[in-house]
């Protein structure tokens, strides 16, 4: 389709690819310049969490992926998550008058349906962070969702009644990125990324289930989040990576 500047990022969009994440890795790795971002218009082989696929109607998402360098030790490559996640909250409030919640890890939730998910993926060598890829998926048009999974997802045109233009989505993402990422090399700037991440979480103060990655399931109130970004259950468990379900009614 072309490309277009908005604040400091270089945007090309595509009619097809098979991953916008893998190509800005590979993109990354062989050099590249923070703050490119790809968009397409369809993936044929999109990616969530722990190598699952993530799978859209040509048009009728926006997805997108954004190379960022950002010099924070590696256990805090998180934050890039983070920060896209919350300047897509602040766009979707802004253009769409719908302000969905965090639901932790990843995901943009509407009434506890998935509106978008969110995957980073880190070039490290040794132990230093040398880039992270940041992509989105969020359900944009209606009749984004397929019929199998309408009652777990949502397409924002879908909540705000209206029609959404993508690229004006994405240059509303990318501007609330741009500042939050503006000091997230800084403690006083994760900190201030952990604070927002509590305020806009859709999770916390839930009764949930966690599937950690040994396979074994934590159940309880997800009480906090720590100064990391971490989930913390009531009792004081803490986790770092799971997988979360809301259980609702108890």
């Amino acid at each position: 389709m072309g490309r277009s500047e908005v604040t400091d990022f270089q945007i090309q969009w595509v009619n097809e690819t098979g991953s916008t994440n893998a190509d800005l890795l590979a993109a990354a790795r062989q050099g590249a310049e923070a703050d490119a971002v790809l968009a397409a218009e369809y993936q044929s082989a999109g990616r969530a969490r722990r190598g699952r696929s993530w799978s859209a109607a040509p048009e009728s998402s926006l997805l997108f992926s954004v190379l960022t360098r950002p010099r924070i030790d590696v256990a805090r490559a998180h934050l890039v998550t983070t920060a896209l996640a919350l300047g897509a909250v602040e766009a979707c409030d802004s253009l769409a008058g719908v302000r969905p919640g965090l639901k932790w890890p990843n995901d943009l939730v509407v009434a506890d349906r998935k509106l978008a998910g969110v995957l980073a993926e880190s070039v490290v060598t040794g132990d230093r962070l040398e880039a992270v890829v940041v992509g989105m998926g969020l359900n944009v048009r209606t009749g984004a969702t397929p019929p199998e999974v309408a009652d777990t997802a949502v397409a924002l045109e879908d909540v705000c009644g209206a029609a959404v233009d993508r690229e004006e989505l994405l240059a509303g993402v990318l501007a609330g990125f741009s500042q939050w990422m503006d000091g997230i090399e800084m403690p006083s700037g994760q900190a201030a990324l952990v604070a927002a991440a509590r305020r806009e979480s859709a999770t916390l103060g839930q009764q949930v289930s966690v599937q950690l990655c040994d396979g074994s399931v934590l159940e309880g109130l997800a009480q906090d989040l720590d100064d990391g970004g971490a989930l913390v259950m009531e009792g004081g468990a803490r986790v770092v990576v799971g997988d979360v379900v809301h259980l609702r009614g108890r």
